[in-house]
């Protein structure tokens, strides 16, 4: 019985280490919940649930929904607005105002609009 005390303590102590410096060495991008210095305390302070909690609440993974690059459309890209010239814009902004004008011109039930004032 004593044997197993020993040898749970072990591990509980090398899994508390782990966790420490799992928890040290992650980006501050890979904490969710609280900063990084509190996840560290928290690690510390509370040695095997601290690192419970790490491991499951606190670390984010590589497939990460958070981390996944988010997709913007074409106008917020800057490498899109890099590759397009200055007159491209203009003409593509000309069209598009073009068009919207042409809609509001246009009634919801396809009537010519009333040419009155």
């Amino acid at each position: 019985m004593a044997r197993l005390l020993i040898v749970g303590g072990f591990l509980a102590a090398i899994f508390w280490v782990y966790s420490i410096v799992d928890c040290a060495v992650q980006p501050s991008t890979r904490h969710r919940g609280v900063p990084k210095a509190a996840w560290v305390a928290i690690v510390v302070f509370i040695p095997v649930i601290g690192g419970i909690l790490w491991f499951v609440i606190g670390r984010r993974r590589a497939n990460d929904p958070g981390d996944a690059i988010r997709i913007t459309g074409p106008d917020d890209d800057p490498t899109f607005l890099r590759t397009i010239s200055k007159s491209e814009q203009d003409a593509r902004i000309r069209r598009l105002e073009e068009e919207l004008a042409r809609l509001e011109d246009e009634t919801d039930d396809g009537a010519a609009p009333d040419p009155r004032p």
